[in-house]
């Protein structure tokens, strides 16, 4: 009975312990967009994408390296009905400290993929799918950072295809303080089709990447107006991309052909 007494004390002063270290927080963040795809002949339903993305969330902080989040993130079109057209849940746990950001679950994408160049990723993700549902880790260091993810779009079914995309981003600059600065960018894109595949269906692999070179202004420049956005003003890059498909038709299993383009 004595020793089971003791248990309890003890387990009670870890956990008031626990809960005195735990902080937590509030965070909402939103944007409006209004943009207009009429002009692009590219796309068969040309029109007009209006709206407003509102997100809020609520952090469990049990130190200052471990965080975990869970919220909603809903999405208003201007003009349409009902009030919130869809709402995705925002659930996630992500490690931070100096050099190492780890995060897993559904967590938002605005600032960890948003640098992505429109040739690889279309912009509009941010209107539709703010989350990314997998897993990403990013490393920074004095020199730059390099990140890898990956995203889940759809589970398979007999219905729903199995989907993902994963990727590889990062940003070098040898010289530290320097002008000169070399970044990539990679995005791969699985497509695996239903459980069972349909008749006269692939499997199908997208995949492109983009390498920059280029020099970095905007910590030199002597203008009284400076720039907010190294990735803007004075930044000068140049580069290539590079769009590589892969299709393999079930019967050519397991025979790859690559189509570049």
């Amino acid at each position: 009975m004595n020793k089971l007494y003791l248990l309890l004390c003890f387990l009670l002063l870890s956990t008031g312990s626990l809960f005195a270290q735990t902080t937590f927080d509030i965070h909402y963040n939103g944007f409006a967009f209004l943009d207009d795809h009429e002009y692009d002949a590219l796309i068969p339903l040309r029109k007009t994408i209006s709206g407003i993305r509102s997100e809020l969330d609520l952090g469990l902080n049990p130190d200052s390296l471990n965080h975990f989040v869970v919220g909603i993130n809903a999405l208003h079109e201007f003009g349409g009905t009902p009030v919130f057209v869809t709402a995705n849940p925002v659930a996630y746990y992500a490690f931070n400290n100096s050099h190492w950001l780890f995060n897993a679950g559904e967590f938002p994408r605005e600032g960890l993929l948003t640098q992505y160049p429109r040739a690889l990723l279309n912009d509009t993700l941010n209107y539709y799918r703010p989350n990314v549902e997998g897993l990403l880790l990013r490393h920074t260091n004095d020199f730059g950072y390099e990140t890898l993810w990956i995203d889940w779009l759809s589970r398979q079914t007999a219905t729903n295809r199995n989907m993902f995309l994963a990727g590889q981003l990062g940003r070098f600059q040898p010289d530290v303080g320097g002008v000169l600065y070399l970044s990539h960018f990679f995005m791969f894109m699985h497509d695996a089709g239903t459980k069972p595949l349909l008749p006269n269906e692939n499997i199908q692999d997208n995949g492109g990447a983009q390498v920059r070179l280029g020099l970095d202004l905007s910590h030199k420049q002597s203008l009284p107006i400076r720039c907010h956005s190294k990735l803007a003003g004075w930044v000068l890059p140049i580069g290539c991309a590079v769009y590589i498909i892969l299709n393999i038709p079930k019967v050519l299993w397991p025979v790859f052909t690559w189509h570049t383009g």
